[in-house]
């Protein structure tokens, strides 16, 4: 459906048309309302443009605010994808997928991603995206075959190898997710997947009930990444399964204070009243 305001510039659009096909019309006259109106939908696309990016803004803080379900996928931070000219138009679609997954509109990325893929097979760029799509709409088992495709071509990605660890995770295939985790470990080619590998391999363990291999990976973590509030939780929880009770109350008392808006230090504060209350911590991920 066509907004009014595009009807309106449509029409404008329209009309210039129309007397540009006669004979005879004022050609200063045409020349002044071509530049006024290439003048009014530029400023529409620039306001646009800014208003798009602030829209990007309340998507961070819609999710900031929401409640958050242990674990956690790893954060889409991908960069942007550079849009090229190409006969096929796949790259307008890769772009298109990697803004609908920053939105978090999962499904209409992979309806757009898919297209790239019809329009160039193989794409390994589209082939991640989607991937990275269908895990975080909860398709494990797309997401899966997706990842496996993109390691067939790219063994050393070390990104797609732990979001296939974290989809074992999620599927408690957890001799398969310590095998991917451990690889990007040893690969050590990416930043952010090292720390996730390490987060992830904790909970493995924790679900295990390897309390103290839980413990050493979730320690890792806050070395390498401290802002990654959600070790903190997860550390304390390993702990009080341990039986190290009032350690796990300070280290969900250090989570609850490194970053008071985060909602992972919500849930240390929560873990913390639970304790003093005398009552059960949760050992289900999905608590």
């Amino acid at each position: 459906m066509t907004e009014p305001w595009i009807g309106t510039l449509r029409g404008q659009f329209q009309e210039i048309e129309s007397r540009l096909a006669q004979p005879g019309t004022e050609r200063e006259a045409l020349k002044r309302d071509i530049i006024a109106l290439f003048k009014r939908v530029d400023g529409a696309l620039t306001e646009l443009g800014q208003m798009k990016e602030e829209i990007k803004g309340l998507v961070e803080r819609y999710k900031q605010q929401g409640n958050v379900a242990a674990p956690t996928a790893p954060q889409f931070t991908g960069a942007r994808p550079a849009v090229h000219a190409d006969h096929l138009g796949a790259s307008t679609y890769i772009e298109k997928g990697w803004s609908l997954i920053s939105l978090g509109d999962y499904a209409g990325a992979i309806q757009s991603l898919e297209k790239a893929l019809s329009l160039s097979p193989g794409d390994v760029q589209a082939q991640s995206l989607l991937g990275w799509a269908q895990m975080l709409h909860e398709d494990y088992d797309d997401a899966l075959g997706t990842f496996s495709r993109v390691l067939m071509k790219e063994p050393a990605n070390a990104l797609a190898r732990i979001n296939v660890g974290y989809i074992c995770l999620k599927k408690r295939i957890f001799g398969e997710a310590i095998e991917h985790l451990s690889k990007a470990i040893r690969l050590d080619n990416d930043r952010k997947a090292t720390l996730y590998a390490h987060y992830y391999l904790g909970l493995v363990y924790l679900e295990r009930e390897m309390f103290e291999d839980a413990q050493t990976f979730f320690r890792k973590t806050l070395k390498l990444g401290p802002n990654l509030i959600e070790a903190y939780f997860e550390l304390g929880r390993a702990l009080w399964f341990a039986g190290s009770r009032d350690e796990a109350v300070k280290v969900w008392d250090e989570g609850q204070k490194a970053n008071k808006f985060n909602p992972w230090a919500k849930r240390c504060k929560e873990m913390l009243d639970v304790a003093a209350a005398g009552g059960e911590v949760p050992r289900s991920l999905a608590s």
